[in-house]
């Protein structure tokens, strides 16, 4: 057993990263190529070209099998996992027909498909008609017929970059149920397409024959193609096996398969979830996401822009230590966590509402994010750390939410992806939260989430329960520092959670006045 490998394809919003795992989840070879940024041809726009995914794709195998001496004939399948949100629209050929929309996103259509008049009744008196309304304006397929009506109507496959991906490597028009997540007619009680009367059919354009067939992660989609073999260097006829999106991948990667385990995603967007085998709404009528395990979900409250704001302070005040670390010939984030360890617990007052980007509930569209109570103490320091303890703070908020509709206690943290790998980051988690936190063996999480998937349905491990348990494991453990935690209990309790109510009219005159953020 040990000699066989699993290769896992994830590509994330920075890069595609090509990773082959044996089936004690050893990180046993690594190529990355970066992606070139997103582009924008309005403000707010983020697009990619679908055909630049899939050259990168290629590009990391090829560059893969001059990192390993490990053979060929011992991979036994491949799975992919993506970045969420990221469509593509393909034309009877299965050639794009625009570029990729990519879930960074941020244009709304003006112009939306009226519901009939007993679903509005019915979401009126349900208390949710401006959340069907969000779901409407912010769907690409509304915006498409309202401005590039020739496109969707050429439309002839209306894919996430997750199945076309899967396309191209098998030629088959098949995704996986764990990816679905975006403005999609989905049931994500019953993971499948939603059914013939279901609201989201008349509140989007999509017509059923336009979505691929869905499969439970662990599944075969099929086999690697020819062409993609000359392509990409992977073996023609090789299984390839539905994986999930990267944050559930990430969370079964993470070792997270029981809802007293909270798996927190420090990346673009920062998340808190859990794996459950019962379906809850953490937040009222928004659903859980599916899992990467079949028949389970995945409870998640996101930080949008989580992570992201702690490259927004390294791009914008971080210069002196970028230029410190290159002179030492050290990694920048050394010298951010010097930086933080300058300032103590609380940040000398110094409190963060992380909300850089709306939400559609908690935050609401209105949100915005706010830095209080300074004085003349603080410094770039002080920011530093309060934009991470603001991370945190929103994160434990999450999990309390998560808990209540659970009735689950979470007892125990993983962090994966880019600021897990911060010492300083993990631990002042630990004291804010009150719990260990762990960091997984491996960084590559989410690809290693996508090998797990791919050992199951190879049979190579007997279920998820032994593959997790023989292929994760983890790496340091961070405990509360009592008297720090103490602290932020106070901080969180009498100051964080108070921030978004008292502020909340505040951002909707700013709002009013300023037209920024947009409403619906």
């Amino acid at each position: 057993m040990s000699n066989d490998y699993l290769l896992a394809i994830d590509n994330g919003t920075q890069s595609v990263r090509a990773l082959l795992f044996d089936l004690h989840g050893h990180l046993v070879a690594k190529s990355q190529v970066p992606l070139q940024a997103y582009f924008s041809t309005q403000p707010g726009w983020a697009e990619h070209h679908a055909e630049d995914y899939w050259q990168a794709l290629c590009l990391a195998c090829q560059r893969l099998w001059t990192m390993t001496h490990a053979p060929k004939s011992a991979i036994k399948g491949v799975a992919v996992t993506t970045q969420r949100g990221t469509m593509i629209n393909l034309d009877k050929h299965g050639q794009p027909l625009r570029p990729a929309i990519v879930w960074l996103d941020q244009r709304k259509a003006t112009h939306v498909p009226p519901l009939p008049w007993y679903w509005r009744q019915a979401f009126r008196l349900a208390g949710v008609s401006h959340t069907i309304r969000f779901f409407q304006h912010q769907a690409y397929p509304n915006w498409m017929v309202e401005h590039q009506p020739d496109i969707w109507a050429n439309t002839d496959k209306y894919l996430l970059l997750s199945g076309y991906l899967n396309y191209r490597l098998s030629g088959e028009m098949v995704d996986s149920i764990g990816s679905q997540v975006g403005y999609l007619p989905f049931d994500y009680k019953t993971h499948g397409w939603a059914g013939k009367w279901d609201w989201k059919w008349q509140a989007l354009p999509i017509r059923p024959a336009q979505l691929p067939a869905l499969v439970p992660p662990g599944t075969r989609i099929g086999h690697i193609t020819q062409q993609a073999a000359d392509a990409t260097g992977i073996p023609a006829g090789l299984p390839l096996l539905a994986a999930a999106a990267d944050k559930a991948c990430e969370v079964i990667g993470a070792g997270c398969l029981t809802p007293d385990v909270g798996c927190l995603s420090y990346g673009t967007t920062a998340t808190i979830n859990i794996t459950s085998h019962r379906y809850f709404e953490a937040t009222p009528f928004i659903p859980p996401y599916p899992a990467a395990v079949p028949h389970h979900y995945s409870s998640e409250v996101q930080i949008f822009r989580g992570f992201w704001m702690v490259n927004w302070f390294k791009e914008q005040f971080g210069h002196l230590e970028k230029m410190a670390a290159a002179e030492q010939g050290i990694a920048p984030e050394q010298l951010f966590d010097e930086l933080v360890a300058t300032v103590p617990p609380g940040s000398m007052g110094l409190m963060l509402q992380p909300y850089w980007s709306p939400g559609i509930k908690v935050p609401g569209p209105e949100a915005k994010g706010a830095i209080i109570g300074f004085g003349d103490v603080h410094t770039r320091a002080h920011v530093y750390r309060a934009i991470l303890e603001g991370l945190a703070y929103a994160l434990k908020e999450g999990k309390q939410r998560i808990e209540k509709a659970s009735r689950v206690p979470i007892t125990q943290l993983r962090v994966s992806g880019g600021g897990s790998q911060s010492d300083a980051a993990l631990q002042l988690t630990a004291d804010i939260f009150n719990l260990p936190v762990a960091r997984p063996h491996l960084y590559e999480t989410s690809g290693l989430g996508a090998a797990i998937n791919a050992s199951v349905g190879l049979g190579l491990h007997r279920d998820f329960h032994s593959a997790i348990q023989q292929m994760t494991r983890l790496g340091t453990t961070f405990q509360p520092n009592p008297p720090h935690a103490a602290i932020y209990g106070e901080l969180y309790e009498k100051v964080y959670r108070k921030m978004y109510k008292r502020l909340k009219p505040l951002y909707e005159e700013i709002g009013r006045i300023t037209g920024y953020p947009g409403g619906v």
